[in-house]
């Protein structure tokens, strides 16, 4: 099983809110890789837009993100293109 690390920085003033929580969980679904958001000593299921809320993400907050599975650079490449296009 393939095993993929990144890190991103929360570059919207209002932090990670329900939208781009959305657009981040939206976007993953299609994939078989599991991908966890990390941060403030709490790891997420990314695919889970209730899960992401509770990071508590605000501005400048450092998330990491793990993505584990046969499509993990798929999946890595989907989220990184949203992420790239909300924040």
């Amino acid at each position: 099983m393939k095993t993929l690390e990144h890190a991103f920085l929360v570059q919207n003033n209002l932090g990670l809110h329900a939208r781009p929580a959305t657009a981040i969980a939206k976007s993953l679904q299609s994939f078989q890789a599991k991908v966890t958001f990390s941060c403030n000593s709490l790891t997420v299921d990314a695919k889970q837009v209730m899960s992401l809320l509770l990071l508590e993400a605000t501005e400048n907050t450092l998330i990491r993100v793990k993505v584990e599975g046969s499509d993990a650079d798929l999946a890595l490449k989907g989220l990184l293109t949203t992420i790239e296009n909300i924040f």
